[in-house]
C-alpha cells in the first residue's frame, strides 16, 4: 500500500493513495482530524464594520498565528465568526472549535471558554495544550 505524506500547515497526515478518504492520523484524535480537513468558518469579516471585532494572537512556542473576528448584534451576541490559522493541525481545529462555539454566545459567555475545554473536546496531547490557547 503506498503512502502520500501531507505536510500542509505542518499537520502530518498519512493517505492512502488506493483509499484517500482512509486518514492514518499519526497520532491525531479524529476530532481533530475532522476540524483540521474541514475546519469551520474559515475566512474574514469586514473590518470595517463596526459589529466586528478582530483579535490577533501568536504562540511564541511554536509559530502559529491566528486571526479570530467575531460579529456582534446590537444584544451582544455573536452572530457570525471567522478565523485564520497559520500553524499546526491542533492549533487549526482549536480555531474551527473555538469559532463553532462562540456563535449564539453573549461576549461574556464566550469569555468564560477555556483553551483546556477545547483541548478536552478535541483530545489534545498535553504537549499540544499550547495550540487552544488562542
Amino acid at each position: 500500500m503506498a503512502f502520500v505524506v501531507s505536510n500542509l500547515r505542518r499537520c502530518i497526515c498519512f493517505r492512502s493513495l488506493s483509499s484517500p478518504n482512509i486518514v492514518l492520523n499519526a497520532g491525531y484524535h479524529a476530532n481533530v482530524i475532522e476540524h483540521y480537513e474541514n475546519p469551520r468558518n474559515v475566512g474574514s469579516l469586514d473590518k470595517k464594520d463596526k459589529s466586528v471585532g478582530t483579535g490577533l494572537v501568536g504562540a511564541p512556542a511554536c509559530g502559529d498565528v491566528m486571526k479570530l473576528q467575531i460579529k456582534v448584534d446590537e444584544n451582544g451576541k455573536i452572530i457570525d465568526a471567522k478565523f485564520k490559522t497559520f500553524g499546526c493541525g491542533s492549533a487549526i481545529a482549536s480555531s474551527s472549535l473555538a469559532t463553532e462555539w462562540v456563535k449564539g454566545k453573549t461576549v461574556d459567555e464566550a469569555l468564560k471558554l477555556k483553551n483546556t475545554d477545547i483541548a478536552k473536546e478535541l483530545s489534545l496531547p498535553p504537549v499540544k495544550l499550547h495550540c487552544s490557547k488562542y
